[in-house]
């Protein structure tokens, strides 16, 4: 049987974090049940030159073909649309070698060639959609629209957004709590398929507790008391990330437990965090550390605890923090906030972490009185429900029906 050809289009790059994460482990395994993927990709020059070869390895490895284009930032707008041009051509080119029956577009600046791809070729179109794109860029502060620019650009965002669910033959958000908002828009009873749910997954068996042994070198070379308990960030701390917050916290956390250190695994710039956490004379028990992806389990096996508080906007409701998957797959329990995709719904009715519901020192105290609860929850447990709602084996498959269902009614049209 000749394999369905595929082509995924992402506007952030293999090379990214992101990327190498939530991206290629999918695409490998969905290349490995009959599909040849194509995957066209943004690369950011930095972390293409310093990943390039590694990629390529794996797409090669899995018979993926990498094709990409290099992302360019400035002017603000028109690099983006000099970014679709190209992607645009670049997408045209490879038609010519291989007619593909899907495309499959991650995020809303994909989704504009994806879109053109279908009315074009009549290809099979999947909107990825990944969270409320237009309204985050507004949430975060990127576009100001009292700036009649970017009024402009949302408004067109927004309209696009309209026609990529009305012109999709699938559609995918990652909460549950996403798919409630759009299905209570107007235009989407003119939709004529069911909106999938598939949260961020993770590699399970790559963030896995049974296959690290804590290594107490490890917070010997952080400089990390030996008996001191860990609390960890994982991530990006920009625009959604409540620093301010998780520091708030802490300090108060360190009244009852001293012997804590919070450790900040980021590759971002730390001066915000050292400086912050002198301003609350908390400094000496705060550590950052930045790492590559193959080093983070061996890092996260030293954690007893992860916190991340995320801004709770409209346009949260339709996120999913990947770390949360890569935290409970290492055991690791979560302290979290109400408000952001379905994490509240599911750390609390799994009881696999503690919730603030509010961001006061009232509500810290009493996160931390049930710290010691969060402590005794097993691994197992935490693993378990890892499995049950972010396993990457149980994402693929969700791909792969909607592919199935998606490249029946292709050929049904072209019979």
């Amino acid at each position: 049987m000749e394999p369905i050809r595929v082509l995924f289009i992402s506007y952030d790059g293999l090379t990214d974090p992101l990327g190498q994460s939530q991206v290629l482990p999918y695409l490998v395994k969905l290349s490995e049940l009959n599909y040849k993927i194509t995957v066209v990709s943004t690369e950011k020059e930095k972390n293409f030159l310093k990943n390039r070869v590694t990629i390529d390895s794996i797409c090669k490895n899995a018979g993926i073909d990498w094709e990409f284009i290099f992302y360019t930032k400035n002017p603000p707008i028109f690099s983006t649309i000099r970014d679709v041009s190209n992607l645009k051509k670049k997408v045209n080119e490879l038609y010519k070698r291989s007619e593909f029956q899907i495309v499959h577009c991650r995020s809303y600046i994909a989704a504009l060639t994806g879109m053109y791809i279908k009315r074009k070729f009549k290809t099979k179109f999947l909107f990825d959609m990944r969270g409320f794109w237009a309204d985050e860029r507004v949430d975060g502060g990127i576009w100001n629209l009292n700036n009649p620019v970017f009024k402009l650009v949302y408004n067109f965002f927004k309209t696009k957004e309209k026609a990529y669910f009305l012109s999709a033959d699938a559609a995918v958000s990652l909460t549950y709590n996403g798919k409630k908002e759009i299905v209570s828009w107007d235009y989407m009873r003119h939709a004529k398929y069911e909106i999938s749910v598939i949260p961020c997954c993770a590699d399970l068996n790559y963030f896995n507790y049974r296959e690290i042994d804590e290594n107490i070198s490890v917070k010997y070379e952080l400089g990390i008391s030996l008996d001191n308990k860990v609390i960890c960030y994982l991530g990006s701390t920009g625009t959604w990330y409540m620093i301010d917050e998780m520091l708030d916290y802490f300090k108060i956390h360190l009244e009852k437990y001293p012997k804590t250190t919070f450790l900040w695994i980021t590759k971002d710039n730390p001066n915000d965090i050292l400086q912050l956490s002198k301003e609350r004379g908390i400094d000496s028990k705060v550590v950052i550390k930045g790492v590559e992806r193959k080093e983070l389990p061996q890092l996260l096996s030293i954690c007893d605890a992860s916190i991340f508080f995320i801004k709770p906007l409209y346009s949260k409701k339709a996120s999913s923090p990947t770390k949360m998957a890569e935290l409970l797959g290492m055991g690791i329990p979560l302290i979290c906030n109400t408000g952001v995709g379905d994490t509240d719904e599911i750390v609390e009715k799994e009881k696999v972490g503690l919730v603030a519901q509010e961001f006061t020192e009232k509500s810290y105290r009493e996160l931390v009185e049930s710290f010691d609860k969060l402590l005794n929850i097993p691994k197992s447990q935490l693993r378990s429900v890892a499995q049950k709602y972010f396993s990457l084996d149980t994402g693929v498959k969700q791909y792969e029906a909607i592919y199935k269902k998606i490249i029946a009614d292709y050929e049904c049209e072209i019979k």
